[in-house]
């Protein structure tokens, strides 16, 4: 693993202000580059239904690492009535919402990666309410899938 995609996952950890180990991070790498990965990632988040409500640049941080970039997103995604549910029923998942996505240039391709949305599920005791974080978990990887078909 890079230098710079150990930097990048520590910043995800940090963003999320959650203890992650590489099992509860999702990744898929693509040989897309970084402006056509991230309108495949766009348009795939609207097809399975959820928004773009955010997309934030990180560059700044990284430059002051010591990295030359300029191709490093965090991109937020989220149903609004299903993002406010969660918030007003459990406080504690407001500093976690809405879910987020890096996207990041490296070596000539594009990686893409997130919490897995299971680790939320873990922060709530309501089971009927975990299913919403497996469901997301499902929509991810069939989001990923989208980019990995995309090289092909």
């Amino acid at each position: 693993m890079s230098r710079l995609m150990k930097s990048l996952l520590t910043m995800v950890a940090i963003t999320l202000s959650i203890p992650v180990l590489a099992a509860d991070l999702l990744m898929v790498r693509t040989q897309q580059s970084f402006p056509e990965a991230m309108l495949t990632l766009q348009t795939s988040v609207r097809e399975h239904g959820y928004k773009v409500i955010h997309v934030q640049r990180i560059d700044i941080g990284l430059t002051g690492m010591g990295y030359n970039t300029d191709k490093y997103r965090v991109v937020f995604v989220g149903k609004k009535n299903e993002i406010q549910y969660l918030v007003d029923t459990y406080p504690v998942l407001a500093a976690y919402m809405p879910p987020q996505i890096s996207i990041f240039a490296e070596h000539g391709e594009t990686v893409l990666v997130t919490a897995n949305p299971l680790i939320y599920a873990n922060m709530i005791d309501d089971e009927k309410d975990k299913v919403l974080f497996k469901r997301w978990e499902s929509d991810i990887y069939s989001v990923f899938d989208d980019i990995r078909l995309a090289d092909e």
